[in-house]
């Protein structure tokens, strides 16, 4: 039996993404994207308003909580700080190194002050991704990822594309409990 693995390596996320968490994320409320749900937590927030000594990233009004390595135990990290770390890490530096996308990285991205604004370049960051998965045959997805990947260089493409699914499903897991605990806050 012959199986395209490209189709299902792009089935495995877009499945889902479509299904489960894009339609958990419709709605989402500005006070939603924003909630701090415990002290300390990691956020995107305004750069004015950045506690005295914590260490944050972006170019613009708006940048993101970040330190490596982070500390132990992590701080709790907000939807915000989530769909970007999804947007930037995950899905953004990857289609730049792999697929030829926009150059990307927690330092030079334009953060979201708004959910809207945020699922917009959450869209388009898994639209790139997703077109890159589709584009690689069976060579594309044998091929060793090399100096574009420095924690895996020896691993196959395949390896990555099921790294990156696992961490959308792992990630957008936490966005989907966070908007379950915001909507039954006290």
């Amino acid at each position: 039996m012959n199986v395209d693995w490209t189709k299902e390596l792009y089935d495995q996320l877009d499945w889902h993404w479509t299904r489960h968490l894009r339609p958990r994320l419709d709605g989402l409320t500005d006070a939603e994207y924003l909630w701090e749900p415990a002290g300390g937590c990691w956020n995107i927030r305004r750069r004015d308003q950045v506690p005295e000594g914590r260490a944050v990233f972006g170019p613009g009004d708006w940048v993101i909580d970040f330190v490596h390595p982070e500390p132990s135990p992590p701080p709790v990290t907000t939807i915000a700080w989530r769909m970007a770390h999804v947007i930037v890490g995950v899905f953004g530096t990857r289609t730049a190194r792999h697929f030829g996308g926009p150059e990307t990285g927690y330092d030079t991205h334009p953060y979201a002050g708004t959910a809207k604004e945020a699922l917009e370049q959450l869209d388009r960051a898994y639209a790139g991704w997703a077109e890159g998965v589709r584009s690689l045959d069976a060579d594309g997805l044998a091929e060793p990822c090399r100096e574009a990947e420095p924690l895996f260089p020896d691993a196959p493409r395949a390896a990555l594309v099921l790294h990156i699914n696992r961490e959308a499903i792992h990630h957008g897991a936490e966005i989907a409990l966070l908007r379950d605990l915001y909507l039954r806050r006290s």
